[in-house]
């Protein structure tokens, strides 16, 4: 199997941007996993990242990013997520416990494995976080918005 022939998502809106202008997908599917690019706390019907200047609620548009991106791959969204890395312009008490409330309304009958990273650049300008996933969806993909 090449990686040529995995199924492949962009949503639309940003998603369909990024794909058609910056050259990469939102999520692929890998047998029964889900693996998801990094998703910012961008506003997903823009055709250009837009952020809130509040952390918080570009974290919580972050997380709703991801439930999107792992629902148009066919997914069932955070229920099926065990691994979480983000990666974050600041590491501060605020922060992390934006990441913690989202862990716990996203996913409030398990804990995934998390790997939280301070960098000094992310990929578009003004965002502050971006959070990548990789889910388990052991009934496939016969549900999939493929594009």
């Amino acid at each position: 199997m090449s990686a040529a022939s995995l199924k492949s998502f962009a949503y639309p809106g940003l998603g369909e941007w990024a794909r058609d202008n910056l050259g990469y997908m939102q999520a692929i599917r890998v047998g029964d996993r889900i693996e998801c690019s990094g998703q910012g706390g961008w506003d997903p019907d823009s055709q250009v990242p837009k952020f809130s200047e509040n952390i918080t609620e570009e974290i919580e548009q972050a997380f709703a990013n991801v439930d999107r991106t792992i629902r148009h791959a066919g997914g069932r969204g955070w229920t099926q997520v065990y691994r979480v890395n983000s990666y974050h312009l600041e590491l501060t008490p605020e922060v992390t416990a934006a990441m913690t409330a989202g862990f716990k309304k996203w996913m409030p009958d398990h804990k995934p494995i998390w790997t939280q990273v301070g960098v000094r650049q992310l990929g578009a300008p003004g965002m502050r976080v971006e959070i990548e996933v990789v889910a388990l969806d052991s009934r496939g993909d016969e549900r999939t918005c493929a594009v």
